[in-house]
């Protein structure tokens, strides 16, 4: 029986969803920070849990080759990356294992996941940053806490953001503007939000617990010096006492709040709050993919629900009949709107804003049956009703989009349950030197 504090001789397995190494020691899975599949250890366990342990490597016995040198000084001490250690066809495989085990054990889908799509840069590629902020410190939460490590550059940024982090700490150190303490509510600055376009034009936004910064005039000064390309400075208002980032009043403090961005040969107007994939290359892959997946002819009614600002369905738009999207967030919905009038698509595409479940059940009632259905949820994935009404609806194909393996799979044995066998997966990287991947599935409709 395992002892926290042992230390017990180990062959790492595989690869978890967060990057660490799985060997099983006396029977139990035991989750090794930093190790690689194919290595021999000598594991210390730290945590005993009912089903698993947690250790860390006391002796490397025999290396993987492909473990390598972490090439950022901060890894291993911020949250922000989990494959630094490993080469990057390793973390390929390793996530590309991830998602066909999901498919196949949470799932129930003897399916194999022939290809993950890897990034042709997997450095610099995220176009937006949200830095928390912390007493002399800008940069990343620490691993499983909410305490702020300073990093003077991310390998993950562009430089511009970079150069935005310095001016924004030099400006709170001058004028000894307090940074937000989430346990006492009081503070100003709480997070840093950066977002970058193919342009080299940048956009800053500061969240704050108040209304107003005090000196804003040197803050916008320090902002332009830094970086040439800065588009705009805004101030978000968040004086609630919550883990929510943004609050809902903006004020512009110089420039515009909104970048434009290009993306598949359509143009989008990018707000700070609009949600838009951080890997701009990799998006333009899946994005091919599920237009593949999608099979479109020209005759098609296409359905997307958690349409954001628009990308995919002006994506599907350019092969279909017609696009009606769903959309929670008002402002996106605005933005879809407007993004499709400024791209010649107005005419084919339609918007609602609501609950994804609700406005699907509308559509269904209404009549629309769609000959494909396009799903790109938040992490969560879907609840249980909106899978059901996309099965009523009747599509001939569902193309599922999903940033989490483990509720794909999940999703994927309810659609299969109503009549919807998954025929293709492939993943796409969206997210180098991190543990998270994105996947796109096709179910298709039985006896159609």
């Amino acid at each position: 029986m395992l002892k926290r504090g042992g230390i017990y001789p180990a062959v790492i397995e595989g690869c978890a969803s967060g990057g660490e190494g799985v060997a099983r020691i006396e029977g139990m899975a035991v989750f090794v920070k930093g190790a690689l599949r194919g290595e021999r250890a000598q594991v210390r366990i730290e945590h005993i849990g009912h089903s698993a342990a947690w250790g860390h490597i006391e002796t490397l016995l025999e290396p993987s080759p492909a473990r390598i040198q972490p090439d950022c000084p901060y890894y291993g001490r911020c949250g922000g990356c989990q494959f630094r250690h490993m080469t990057y066809a390793e973390e390929l495989e390793a996530k590309r294992r991830r998602v066909e085990d999901a498919l196949r054990r949470i799932g129930g889908a003897d399916l194999a996941v022939p290809v993950i799509h890897g990034a042709e840069n997997t450095l610099r590629y995220r176009n937006k940053v949200q830095f928390p902020v912390g007493p002399g410190a800008i940069g990343y939460y620490r691993e499983r806490t909410h305490q702020v490590v300073d990093i003077g550059d991310c390998l993950l940024q562009p430089e511009a953001d970079t150069a935005c982090r310095a001016a924004v700490k030099g400006w709170m150190n001058r004028f000894h503007i307090p940074a937000y303490d989430e346990r006492t509510g009081r503070g100003l600055v709480r997070h840093l939000f950066l977002r970058t376009n193919s342009g080299g034009e940048a956009l800053c936004c500061l969240a704050a617990n108040g209304k107003t910064l005090p000196h804003e005039e040197a803050l916008v000064e320090a902002l332009r010096a830094a970086a040439p390309g800065l588009a705009g400075v805004v101030l978000n208002v968040n004086t609630k006492k919550t883990n929510v980032i943004l609050g809902a009043e903006y004020r512009t403090l110089w420039g515009r709040d909104w970048l434009e961005e290009e993306l598949r040969g359509h143009r989008f107007r990018l707000s700070v709050p609009s949600f838009f994939q951080v890997n701009r290359a990799q998006t333009e892959v899946l994005y091919r993919l599920a237009l593949d997946f999608a099979g479109l002819t020209g005759s098609e009614t296409v359905v997307e629900l958690y349409c954001g600002i628009g990308t995919i369905s002006l994506t599907m738009a350019e092969r279909a009949r017609e696009v009606v999207a769903v959309e929670a967030v008002p402002q996106a919905v605005e933005d879809a709107r407007e993004n499709a009038r400024r791209n010649g698509l107005a005419d084919k595409t339609r918007f609602h804003c609501g609950d994804a479940a609700q406005l699907a059940l509308q559509l269904e009632e209404e009549g629309v049956r769609p000959q494909v259905v396009v799903v790109d949820p938040p992490r969560k994935g879907l609840a249980p009703q909106v899978v059901d009404t996309v099965a009523r609806m009747g599509p001939d194909r569902v193309v599922y989009v999903s940033c989490d393996p483990a509720t794909l799979a999940r999703d994927v044995r309810r659609f299969a349950a109503l009549g919807y066998a998954p025929a293709r997966a492939e993943a796409v990287d969206l997210f180098p030197r991190t543990a998270h991947v994105e996947t796109i599935v096709l179910l298709q409709r039985e006896n159609s």
